[in-house]
């Protein structure tokens, strides 16, 4: 069977449900199928360029194999040479099945991008904190900063004017 998304979605629950009903015992398919599938007879995927994807959409696409009691694969196809980035992206799969572990180190090598602006990956451009080096300071950090704010709110005033010049403030922090 094929799957894809200019397939209308009745051609492609039609394709789905002879997948999981077993009439159909292969199934080629784009990343359509990443989530809200749930075949347990599947046992292999196959993934071309898994480079081009991200780290979230992997291992969402893997987790449509091995939900039953065959053991299952998938298979990550690609052509050398690798980006460094890539083969670290990569090994991150090979490395985990946990979702939580994944996004973590997908945070790690993207970057968390730009909180207030249109950049989604790449390193922030603070001042002061790293996001993923600094994250488990942060709630005491906030605390300090209210405190301050309260407590002493004309030096607080001055220490954003000195840290930050007003084209800058508050997304840059």
């Amino acid at each position: 069977g094929l799957v894809h998304g200019r397939m209308k979605s009745a051609e492609k629950q039609a394709v789905m449900s002879a997948f999981k009903q077993g009439e159909l015992h292969l199934l080629v398919a784009t990343t359509v199928i990443e989530v809200g599938v749930d075949v347990p007879n599947s046992s292999l995927m196959i993934i071309e360029n898994p480079e081009r994807l991200g780290l979230a959409q992997l291992h969402q696409l893997r987790g449509r194999v091995g939900r039953g009691a065959v053991a299952s694969h998938c298979v990550l196809l690609y052509k050398s040479p690798l980006s460094k980035t890539a083969q670290k992206r990569l090994q991150v799969l090979r490395d985990s099945n946990d979702g939580f572990v994944i996004a973590q180190k997908d945070l790690e090598i993207r970057g968390p991008g730009e909180l207030l602006g249109t950049r989604q990956t790449g390193n922030a451009e603070f001042k002061v904190a790293d996001l993923l080096r600094d994250q488990a300071m942060i709630p005491e950090v906030q605390r300090i900063a209210r405190h301050i704010h309260e407590r002493y709110p004309q030096q607080a005033q001055a220490l954003i004017e000195r840290w930050m010049p007003e084209t800058e403030r508050y997304s840059n922090a």
